[in-house]
Protein backbone atom coordinates (compact mmCIF):
# COMPACT_ATOMS: atom_id res chain seq x y z
CA UNK A 1 0.00 0.00 0.00
CA UNK A 2 2.67 2.38 1.08
CA UNK A 3 4.25 1.97 -3.11
CA UNK A 4 0.39 2.76 -4.11
CA UNK A 5 0.60 6.04 -2.41
CA UNK A 6 4.03 6.86 -2.92
CA UNK A 7 3.04 6.44 -6.51
CA UNK A 8 -0.05 8.42 -6.51
CA UNK A 9 1.80 10.78 -4.91
CA UNK A 10 4.40 11.40 -7.75
CA UNK A 11 1.68 11.12 -10.15
CA UNK A 12 -0.42 14.16 -8.93
CA UNK A 13 3.09 15.73 -8.25
CA UNK A 14 3.58 15.53 -12.15
CA UNK A 15 0.10 16.89 -12.69
CA UNK A 16 0.02 19.77 -10.60
CA UNK A 17 3.05 20.77 -12.53
CA UNK A 18 0.73 20.97 -15.15
CA UNK A 19 1.20 18.36 -17.87
CA UNK A 20 -1.05 19.30 -20.40
CA UNK A 21 -3.01 17.52 -23.34
CA UNK A 22 -2.06 20.06 -26.30
CA UNK A 23 -0.24 23.46 -27.01
CA UNK A 24 -3.11 24.80 -27.58
CA UNK A 25 -4.05 24.24 -24.17
CA UNK A 26 -4.60 27.52 -22.07
CA UNK A 27 -2.03 28.67 -19.16
CA UNK A 28 -3.20 27.12 -16.27
CA UNK A 29 0.01 27.47 -14.93
CA UNK A 30 -1.33 30.35 -12.02
CA UNK A 31 -4.00 28.57 -10.58
CA UNK A 32 -3.21 27.37 -7.09
CA UNK A 33 -3.89 23.41 -6.28
CA UNK A 34 -3.81 22.19 -3.04
CA UNK A 35 -1.34 19.97 -1.42
CA UNK A 36 -1.40 16.36 -2.55
CA UNK A 37 -2.00 14.37 0.19
CA UNK A 38 -5.10 15.52 0.66
CA UNK A 39 -6.02 13.70 -2.20
CA UNK A 40 -4.26 10.86 -1.12
CA UNK A 41 -5.39 10.36 1.78
CA UNK A 42 -8.94 10.85 0.66
CA UNK A 43 -8.19 7.95 -1.96
CA UNK A 44 -6.75 5.57 1.02
CA UNK A 45 -9.97 6.58 3.39
CA UNK A 46 -10.28 2.93 4.86
CA UNK A 47 -14.19 3.68 5.22
CA UNK A 48 -14.33 4.28 1.17
CA UNK A 49 -16.31 1.06 0.06
CA UNK A 50 -14.62 -1.75 -2.03
CA UNK A 51 -16.67 -1.08 -4.62
CA UNK A 52 -15.33 2.31 -5.43
CA UNK A 53 -11.79 1.31 -4.73
CA UNK A 54 -12.29 -1.56 -7.98
CA UNK A 55 -13.15 1.61 -10.14
CA UNK A 56 -10.42 3.84 -9.05
CA UNK A 57 -7.92 2.70 -12.01
CA UNK A 58 -10.04 3.80 -14.70
CA UNK A 59 -11.37 7.02 -13.14
CA UNK A 60 -8.31 8.12 -11.43
CA UNK A 61 -10.21 10.47 -8.98
CA UNK A 62 -7.90 12.14 -6.84
CA UNK A 63 -5.63 13.45 -9.78
CA UNK A 64 -9.00 14.54 -11.14
CA UNK A 65 -9.78 16.53 -8.33
CA UNK A 66 -6.10 17.68 -8.18
CA UNK A 67 -6.51 18.82 -11.17
CA UNK A 68 -9.82 20.95 -10.70
CA UNK A 69 -8.62 22.09 -7.41
CA UNK A 70 -10.75 21.13 -4.63
CA UNK A 71 -9.94 23.04 -1.57
CA UNK A 72 -10.01 21.79 1.75
CA UNK A 73 -13.12 23.23 3.06
CA UNK A 74 -14.54 24.38 0.10
CA UNK A 75 -18.86 24.26 -1.05
CA UNK A 76 -18.78 21.45 -3.89
CA UNK A 77 -22.09 20.68 -6.16
CA UNK A 78 -21.70 16.85 -7.51
CA UNK A 79 -23.89 17.22 -10.34
CA UNK A 80 -26.29 14.44 -11.16
CA UNK A 81 -24.35 12.26 -8.42
CA UNK A 82 -25.35 8.84 -9.76
CA UNK A 83 -24.63 6.18 -6.90
CA UNK A 84 -21.99 8.96 -5.23
CA UNK A 85 -18.47 7.56 -5.43
CA UNK A 86 -17.46 11.10 -6.56
CA UNK A 87 -19.62 12.25 -3.57
CA UNK A 88 -17.46 10.26 -1.38
CA UNK A 89 -14.17 11.58 -2.78
CA UNK A 90 -15.24 15.16 -2.56
CA UNK A 91 -16.45 14.51 1.15
CA UNK A 92 -13.32 13.60 2.14
CA UNK A 93 -11.20 16.31 0.41
CA UNK A 94 -13.56 19.29 1.57
CA UNK A 95 -13.05 17.78 5.01
CA UNK A 96 -15.14 19.06 8.20
CA UNK A 97 -15.15 22.29 7.48
CA UNK A 98 -16.44 21.44 3.75
CA UNK A 99 -19.63 20.74 2.75
CA UNK A 100 -20.55 18.68 -0.66
CA UNK A 101 -24.23 18.60 -2.28
CA UNK A 102 -24.64 15.90 -3.94
CA UNK A 103 -27.78 16.19 -6.60
CA UNK A 104 -30.01 13.22 -7.64
CA UNK A 105 -33.44 12.84 -9.57
CA UNK A 106 -35.83 10.34 -9.46
CA UNK A 107 -34.26 8.58 -12.64
CA UNK A 108 -30.70 8.55 -10.90
CA UNK A 109 -32.03 7.04 -7.89
CA UNK A 110 -33.88 3.91 -10.43
CA UNK A 111 -30.48 3.30 -11.53
CA UNK A 112 -28.42 3.85 -8.36
CA UNK A 113 -30.28 3.25 -5.65
CA UNK A 114 -28.77 0.51 -3.26
CA UNK A 115 -25.25 2.13 -3.88
CA UNK A 116 -27.05 5.38 -2.90
CA UNK A 117 -29.12 4.12 0.10
CA UNK A 118 -25.53 2.72 1.12
CA UNK A 119 -23.88 5.58 0.59
CA UNK A 120 -25.70 7.64 2.46
CA UNK A 121 -26.81 5.46 5.27
CA UNK A 122 -26.58 6.22 8.92
CA UNK A 123 -25.18 9.72 7.99
CA UNK A 124 -22.21 8.20 7.68
CA UNK A 125 -20.88 11.38 5.30
CA UNK A 126 -22.19 13.87 7.47
CA UNK A 127 -20.65 16.92 5.51
CA UNK A 128 -22.81 15.57 2.71
CA UNK A 129 -26.20 16.94 1.63
CA UNK A 130 -28.59 15.37 -0.90
CA UNK A 131 -30.53 17.99 -3.21
CA UNK A 132 -33.07 16.21 -5.33
CA UNK A 133 -33.99 18.27 -8.68
CA UNK A 134 -35.88 16.94 -11.70
CA UNK A 135 -34.79 17.62 -14.90
CA UNK A 136 -35.23 21.65 -15.80
CA UNK A 137 -36.37 22.18 -11.90
CA UNK A 138 -32.97 23.31 -10.50
CA UNK A 139 -32.97 26.14 -8.96
CA UNK A 140 -29.42 27.06 -6.71
CA UNK A 141 -29.02 29.91 -4.42
CA UNK A 142 -26.74 32.63 -5.47
CA UNK A 143 -23.06 32.58 -5.04
CA UNK A 144 -23.31 29.24 -2.91
CA UNK A 145 -20.82 27.12 -4.57
CA UNK A 146 -16.86 27.11 -4.87
CA UNK A 147 -16.67 24.74 -7.31
CA UNK A 148 -19.41 22.15 -9.51
CA UNK A 149 -18.21 19.08 -10.76
CA UNK A 150 -20.32 16.75 -13.54
CA UNK A 151 -18.78 13.56 -14.15
CA UNK A 152 -19.91 11.69 -17.07
CA UNK A 153 -22.75 12.95 -17.99
CA UNK A 154 -22.80 16.49 -19.57
CA UNK A 155 -23.85 14.40 -22.34
CA UNK A 156 -26.97 13.53 -20.23
CA UNK A 157 -28.14 17.28 -21.05
CA UNK A 158 -29.06 15.61 -24.59
CA UNK A 159 -30.77 12.35 -23.54
CA UNK A 160 -34.86 11.69 -23.29
CA UNK A 161 -36.49 9.26 -22.46
CA UNK A 162 -39.77 8.15 -21.51
CA UNK A 163 -39.13 5.05 -20.76
CA UNK A 164 -36.84 6.27 -17.93
CA UNK A 165 -38.78 9.24 -17.44
CA UNK A 166 -35.74 11.58 -18.31
CA UNK A 167 -37.24 14.83 -19.61
CA UNK A 168 -35.14 16.88 -22.42
CA UNK A 169 -32.92 19.36 -20.88
CA UNK A 170 -32.90 23.07 -21.45
CA UNK A 171 -29.33 23.33 -21.68
CA UNK A 172 -29.01 27.09 -21.40
CA UNK A 173 -31.19 27.18 -18.57
CA UNK A 174 -29.08 24.06 -17.29
CA UNK A 175 -25.78 26.30 -17.47
CA UNK A 176 -27.58 29.34 -16.47
CA UNK A 177 -28.30 28.01 -13.17
CA UNK A 178 -25.57 26.17 -12.28
CA UNK A 179 -23.47 30.05 -13.21
CA UNK A 180 -25.82 32.14 -11.02
CA UNK A 181 -24.86 29.20 -8.28
CA UNK A 182 -21.49 29.85 -8.44
CA UNK A 183 -19.31 32.46 -6.39
CA UNK A 184 -16.97 34.41 -8.42
CA UNK A 185 -13.96 32.89 -9.25
CA UNK A 186 -15.31 29.63 -8.96
CA UNK A 187 -14.47 26.03 -10.58
CA UNK A 188 -16.85 23.99 -13.44
CA UNK A 189 -15.07 20.42 -13.48
CA UNK A 190 -16.55 18.44 -16.47
CA UNK A 191 -15.73 15.01 -17.37
CA UNK A 192 -17.02 13.33 -20.24
CA UNK A 193 -17.13 10.27 -22.61
CA UNK A 194 -15.27 11.65 -26.38
CA UNK A 195 -17.61 11.02 -29.43
CA UNK A 196 -16.33 11.84 -32.99
CA UNK A 197 -15.28 15.20 -33.69
CA UNK A 198 -18.52 17.09 -35.14
CA UNK A 199 -20.21 14.10 -33.95
CA UNK A 200 -23.76 16.02 -33.41
CA UNK A 201 -25.13 16.41 -29.91
CA UNK A 202 -28.10 13.80 -30.22
CA UNK A 203 -25.28 11.48 -29.86
CA UNK A 204 -25.70 12.57 -26.28
CA UNK A 205 -28.61 10.40 -26.56
CA UNK A 206 -27.71 7.34 -28.76
CA UNK A 207 -24.14 7.01 -27.71
CA UNK A 208 -24.03 8.72 -24.68
CA UNK A 209 -20.60 10.43 -25.69
CA UNK A 210 -20.53 14.10 -26.93
CA UNK A 211 -17.83 15.81 -28.64
CA UNK A 212 -15.98 17.99 -26.52
CA UNK A 213 -15.85 20.98 -29.16
CA UNK A 214 -19.84 20.95 -27.89
CA UNK A 215 -19.30 21.42 -24.97
CA UNK A 216 -16.53 24.05 -24.82
CA UNK A 217 -19.10 25.86 -26.92
CA UNK A 218 -22.00 26.22 -24.88
CA UNK A 219 -20.06 26.51 -21.54
CA UNK A 220 -18.45 29.31 -22.53
CA UNK A 221 -21.52 31.15 -24.05
CA UNK A 222 -23.18 30.73 -21.00
CA UNK A 223 -20.23 33.01 -19.48
CA UNK A 224 -17.81 30.50 -17.78
CA UNK A 225 -13.58 30.82 -18.96
CA UNK A 226 -11.92 27.69 -20.18
CA UNK A 227 -9.37 27.25 -17.33
CA UNK A 228 -7.37 24.28 -18.12
CA UNK A 229 -7.26 20.52 -20.37
CA UNK A 230 -6.09 17.53 -18.85
CA UNK A 231 -5.12 14.28 -20.96
CA UNK A 232 -5.44 12.02 -17.81
CA UNK A 233 -8.84 9.96 -18.89
CA UNK A 234 -7.00 9.40 -22.80
CA UNK A 235 -7.85 6.28 -24.44
CA UNK A 236 -6.82 6.58 -28.11
CA UNK A 237 -8.04 2.70 -28.86
CA UNK A 238 -11.36 3.58 -27.94
CA UNK A 239 -13.99 3.26 -30.93
CA UNK A 240 -16.22 6.17 -30.58
CA UNK A 241 -18.59 5.16 -32.67
CA UNK A 242 -19.92 2.60 -30.00
CA UNK A 243 -21.85 3.25 -26.79
CA UNK A 244 -20.36 3.61 -23.44
CA UNK A 245 -21.83 0.73 -22.31
CA UNK A 246 -20.79 -1.53 -25.22
CA UNK A 247 -19.47 -4.62 -23.05
CA UNK A 248 -16.13 -4.42 -24.96
CA UNK A 249 -15.41 -1.10 -24.19
CA UNK A 250 -17.67 0.16 -20.98
CA UNK A 251 -15.03 1.41 -18.33
CA UNK A 252 -12.45 2.07 -20.87
CA UNK A 253 -13.56 4.91 -23.14
CA UNK A 254 -11.71 7.65 -24.09
CA UNK A 255 -12.61 11.06 -22.03
CA UNK A 256 -11.80 14.34 -21.55
CA UNK A 257 -11.45 16.47 -19.20
CA UNK A 258 -11.86 20.06 -18.58
CA UNK A 259 -11.85 23.17 -16.04
CA UNK A 260 -13.55 25.89 -16.36
CA UNK A 261 -14.01 28.75 -14.48
CA UNK A 262 -16.56 32.10 -13.71
CA UNK A 263 -15.22 35.07 -13.62
CA UNK A 264 -13.89 36.73 -10.64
Amino acid sequence: MKKIVAHLVLALFLTACGQQSSDTTPDSSETAEPEISVYAAALDNPSRPDADRERDAGRRPAEVLAFFGIQSGATVLDMFSGGGYYTEMLAHVVGDNGHVVSHVNQTILSFSGDEFEMRHADNRLPNVEVLMAENNELDLEADQFDAVIMTLNYHDLYWESEEYNWAKIEVENFLAELFEGMKPGATLGIVDHYAVAGAPSETGSTLHRIDSGIVVAEVQAAGFVLDGESDLLRNLNDDRSKSVFDPEIRGKTDRFVMRFKKPE
